[in-house]
């Protein structure tokens, strides 16, 4: 029988960072459980071509340590998959790691004994592992999506999904391909896989607005401009609600003369990236606002793509500016003028099947040597409900989130004793610079474990009051933002079919958060419930 301090599921960002926390700074035996073959969690299995990360590397870095930081130099402004991957490695080796961590280790069950207050964990090689604490670190974009198409054994061709690429890339060179799905992922996959195909069918539901990323190599100079500027980075980052290390702008749109709205939003076009979001304060409040921001990106759309149906149709917006995760972009529009790409709409043109050859839609029959879904994930609590993890009195958490989850601060679950979750449902996890909100949440936990740990108690609950509490902080919060408006948007399950749709992160802002999380650690967790050690 192996008994742990603590077991944390997951080796990316998340993991690796809290087994760093808790090994070394509290001295605690810790074991990290990774399905994959290697370190990296999302970033090991999103190798689809043009992965690729939409905020800047120097701000998409550990900085919890200005030495680890100077160490690692980034090659572009923003980082490539492989780079990341990398990345992670480095810091696995540099902080001695890779001993702690098992690799081909998927968990599929979590049993909470009440008598011996330890979590039994159990792999799917039959493995089984005890520990006081477990911590899942397995990210909010970790079960992929895949669609239910009819006959897709018929389908003589290959299949792939963005979110398990296969780790050698497969031969796509003039092939037929078809892509579904146009957010974030489809809008990276799609200009890399246009450069390959023989012809490039793209299949949309909706379309998404997307800002030129402006990518670029950085310079020696870059490198050491970045390492001096790495406090005043740091701390802009906490006083961003995203985490993000520039200022918020304290302009209206609205009461911004169109000369010079239209001033800054090419400024900030032409910059590039994420920032453009900031270019006004009131975009994710206020509609006549966010429309000046979605016109002027149309408006942007229609000058580049050539064809006027296929540019209507990449304009056929559904949803505000921002409503749904904002992605940037290297070329995207650009890809639609080549002759051997095509865009079908697929909301008056629905797929009905897989044929043999290809996919039937209700209109037309396309054919296809290869299929790529870009359809994204069963975002935040997928990987979760995907295992079986039951509580006190064998309670399941499938069942307690029936209707969707419930958490206090998105970190502790009610009836699941000592079952931490990093940048879990409820707290500000996806719309954020992740490194940033992970970095809190590691830090949160490693304190209160270290608070349990001299009190000498056993376990930790939240209470279900606390989290009834905290569920309607979140959707109170989300009320004055325009998020609820994208129906079909994965940060309210639109994307997944039976799937409860609720408004699952926290839309405060990640600097308000932390002062939440801040006033309970001050308060001594007056809000959690403690078991003595007998």
């Amino acid at each position: 029988m192996q008994i742990f301090d603590a077991i944390i599921i997951g080796a990316g960002f998340s993991g690796l960072y809290q087994l760093h926390s808790l090994r070394d700074k509290l001295g605690l035996k810790v074991k990290v459980l990774e399905a994959g073959e290697g370190v990296g969690g999302t970033w090991y299995w999103n190798r689809y071509p043009g992965a690729r990360c939409d905020t800047e590397s120097k701000a998409y870095s550990y900085y919890f340590s200005k030495e680890l930081y100077e160490e690692w130099n980034w090659s572009e402004r923003y980082p490539t998959q492989p780079e990341i991957e990398k990345y992670l490695n480095f810091v696995t080796d540099r902080l001695n790691m890779r001993k702690e961590i098992q690799f081909n280790a998927q968990v599929t069950d979590l049993i909470f004994d009440e008598n011996k207050h330890l979590w039994r964990v159990l792999l799917k090689n039959k493995e089984q592992y005890f520990a006081k604490f477990v911590i899942s670190a397995v990210g909010c974009l970790s079960f992929a999506n895949v669609p239910t198409i009819p006959n897709r054994d018929l389908f003589s061709g290959e299949v792939y999904h963005t979110g398990n690429w296969p780790k050698k890339n497969p031969t796509l060179k003039g092939k037929k391909i078809g892509v579904i799905g146009t957010g974030s992922t489809g809008i990276q996959v799609i200009p890399e896989v246009a450069k390959l195909a023989k012809k490039l069918t793209v299949f949309q539901r909706t379309p998404n607005y997307s800002v030129p990323a402006n990518n670029y190599k950085l310079t020696e100079a870059d490198q050491i401009r970045a390492n001096e500027e790495f406090n005043k980075s740091k701390q802009l980052m906490l006083q961003h609600r995203g985490g993000h290390p520039w200022k918020h702008s304290n302009k209206a749109a609205k009461k911004t003369n169109s000369v010079e709205r239209k001033k800054l939003y090419e400024k900030a076009w032409d910059n590039g990236g994420l920032s453009f979001r900031d270019t006004f304060s009131d975009l994710s409040v206020d509609l006549e606002s966010n429309n000046t921001a979605s016109n002027f990106i149309k408006d942007k759309i229609k000058s580049i793509v050539h064809d006027h149906r296929t540019a209507d149709l990449l304009t056929d917006f559904d949803h505000p500016f921002g409503s749904k995760r904002p992605p940037i972009d290297t070329n995207y529009y650009e890809t639609f003028n080549q002759k051997d790409v095509e865009l079908i709409n697929i909301r008056n043109n629905p797929i009905e099947s897989f044929v043999s050859n290809g996919i039937k839609t209700s209109k037309q029959h396309y054919e296809l040597d290869v299929m790529i879904f870009a359809t994204g994930f069963d975002a935040l609590t997928g990987t979760l409900l995907n295992m079986n993890i039951e509580g006190n009195n064998n309670i399941k958490l499938k069942n307690v989130w029936k209707s969707g989850p419930i958490t206090n601060l998105g970190l502790l679950i009610p009836d699941f004793p000592n079952l931490f979750l990093i940048t879990g449902p409820g707290s500000p996890a996806v719309l954020t610079n992740m490194p940033r909100a992970i970095e809190q949440h590691v830090e949160w936990i490693t304190e209160c474990i270290h608070f349990m740990i001299t009190k000498n108690y056993q376990t930790i609950e939240t209470t279900s009051k606390a989290a009834d509490k905290w569920g309607r902080t979140v959707h109170e919060t989300v009320n004055d933002t325009f998020f609820l408006s994208a129906k079909h948007s994965w940060y309210l399950g639109g994307n997944i079919p039976n799937k409860p749709k609720v408004f699952i992160p926290y839309a405060g802002g990640l600097n308000k958060y932390r002062e939440l999380c801040d006033m309970v650690a001050l308060a001594k967790y007056d809000e959690f419930i403690f078991t003595q050690k007998k």
